[in-house]
């Protein structure tokens, strides 16, 4: 069973869903990026996402494009995301790790050589936001060889012949994106959710994270009850954003500020 498996059962035992915060590697930069990385599970995160910085996220808005923008500009590359994981890695064996991004980085750094690097460094999950199924051949065998789970993303207007051919090529989990557009700029509601899920459930026995607008601790803790999971990131690098000083540097505020955000998150969603 994988780390992605054995933390949701986990989780369902305990009869809640799953905290999943996200963070942009190398931003603001390496070793803040990796503090935070390393500090996130005690916070409250049961899961975590790492976002892969690309110089055009083209699914994302303007907070996690900005994120991608100083994570490049303080040196992110495969290499030191790869390196991340090992670090966190020493610490912390439980904890699943999922890389977000785009294929462009990923083909870049070859497909194989990807797979087999990542799973290596103790990544558990892809979610690749454009690559459809049709375009997946050639990520699929290698990230299967690797034990890595391909998540799969579901739209609310993915219709019930679509939503089958994406969930016949899904592991892991299945990220729901709650509203239609970009991250960051808007939430479903309630109503929308629970309207949406029984169809969802009855496609797939896998575990449903819902992600793209869930922003304060009451959103979160919804989310988590209504599916399996809630992902929070455009929220979380809002605040980290506010922190920075006028050239973009972490300050004494960036983490702690970061990490007590956090925490209210995960108290929500844990019902504490």
């Amino acid at each position: 069973m994988s780390r992605i498996a054995r933390r949701f059962a986990a989780l369902k035992a305990e009869g809640r869903g799953a905290l999943i915060p996200y963070l942009e590697a190398c931003d603001p930069d390496f070793d803040t990026s990796l503090a935070l990385l390393k500090a996130m599970p005690e916070a409250g995160a049961d899961l975590i996402e790492i976002g892969m910085p690309f110089s055009d996220p083209s699914a994302d808005g303007p907070i996690i494009q900005l994120a991608a923008r100083r994570g490049l500009k303080a040196g992110a590359t495969m290499p030191r995301l790869f390196e991340m994981v090992r670090s966190f890695r020493e610490q912390d064996a439980d904890t699943p790790i999922i890389l977000m991004g785009y294929l462009n980085p990923i083909e870049a750094y070859g497909i194989d050589r990807f797979c087999v690097d990542a799973a290596a460094a103790g990544i558990d999950g892809l979610i690749i936001v454009d690559m459809p199924p049709e375009e997946a051949g050639p990520m699929q065998a290698p990230a299967r060889a690797a034990g890595l789970d391909i998540i799969r993303l579901i739209a609310p207007t993915t219709d019930d012949a679509r939503l089958k051919l994406v969930l016949n090529h899904a592991s892991g989990f299945v990220y729901y994106v709650s509203i239609t557009g970009i991250t960051g700029t808007r939430s479903a509601s309630d109503e929308d959710l629970r309207a949406a899920l029984p169809r969802l459930r009855a496609a797939t026995d896998l575990p449903i994270a819902i992600g793209f607008g869930i922003r304060t601790p009451q959103q979160a803790a919804s989310a988590s009850r209504i599916a399996d999971g809630a992902v929070v990131a455009s929220a979380l690098l809002a605040t980290l954003a506010e922190t920075l000083d006028g050239e973009g540097r972490a300050t004494e505020r960036t983490l702690p500020d970061v990490l007590a955000q956090l925490r209210e998150l995960g108290a929500a969603v844990r019902g504490t």
